[in-house]
């Protein structure tokens, strides 16, 4: 008999959840995401922090931000007992008391009691830092492949079908600049390979989306210089100069304006850790 496969094998109280795009609450393979915008907020915090007790400020912190309503606690419930009940829909044996279990009422809040048989989030911090951990170890080619699979959980922006409120917003940020994170240090272990010339036209995109983005443009320059295209590397330190300026009234940081210099001295080998990318 082949055994299950790990996000396969769940019991009745293990949910898989997808953030990292397109957002879904599966409980034993039967979704429990609600389709109406507020309590779909509700379900995600929940999944988000599971195991936690969430207490109901930050909930209707959440649904309603400066707004609440003078009904809020009641229509909080409401969506409680919605999600109760298709937590129920989900089970075995429809138990009322099995979904109050799982989605718990506490002290001044509401705690999802599940485990988890996959989270794409969670999964996607443990092979960023399996690539961290190998790029420090200087094992750049398995850095880049835990990193390129870390950024291949991922099928759109954070929480991209959700109506966020504060609270949640504050999460997808913090999952965007992970993601950011992981896509430089899968480019940096890719530099380490010797992949400059073949990391042009990503780093292109990169800089064309994110024009103010030191990081990314110094690694461009340097791809560029490493390629035999110096004019190349010091047009992208022009625009960079140019977008700084115009947008915040300020030059490049000191390591880019040496990287410039060091460029225009047609220096033979630019240094990723000189200039800070190492």
């Amino acid at each position: 008999m082949v055994p299950p496969r790990m996000d396969e094998a769940i019991d009745d109280r293990s949910v898989c959840i997808r953030v990292l795009g397109p957002t879904s609450v599966t409980l034993r393979g039967r979704s429990i995401t609600p389709t109406a915008p507020k309590p779909r907020q509700l379900l995600l915090l929940l999944a988000l922090r599971r195991g936690q007790v969430v207490p109901v400020s930050t909930l209707m912190e959440e649904i309603w931000g400066d707004d609440i309503p003078r009904t809020g606690t009641t229509t909080l419930q409401t969506y409680v007992v919605q999600l109760r009940r298709l937590i129920a829909d989900s089970l075995p044996v429809q138990s009322q008391r099995a979904a109050k279990e799982l989605l718990a009422t506490r002290l001044n809040g509401y705690q999802l009691m599940a485990t988890s048989s996959s989270f794409d989030l969670r999964e996607f911090e443990r092979l960023a830092a399996d690539g961290d951990t190998a790029l420090n170890l200087g094992d750049a080619a398995g850095a880049s492949r835990y990193l390129g699979q870390a950024l291949d959980l991922w099928r759109g922006p954070a929480l991209m079908d959700v109506s966020v409120g504060r609270v949640l917003a504050i999460e997808a940020i913090g999952m965007e600049e992970a993601r950011m994170r992981v896509l430089e240090r899968r480019i940096l272990a890719d530099f380490h390979l010797g992949k400059h010339a073949a990391l042009i036209p990503e780093l292109r995109m990169l800089v064309e989306q994110n024009p103010m983005h030191e990081n990314f443009c110094a690694l461009l320059m340097i791809a560029f210089q490493r390629s035999g295209a110096a004019w190349r590397a010091l047009e992208v330190f022009r625009n960079l100069r140019k977008n700084l300026v115009e947008e915040f009234g300020v030059e490049p940081s000191g390591r880019l304006q040496e990287l410039h210099q060091a460029v225009l001295a047609n220096t033979p080998e630019l240094s990723l850790r000189e200039y800070g990318l190492a």
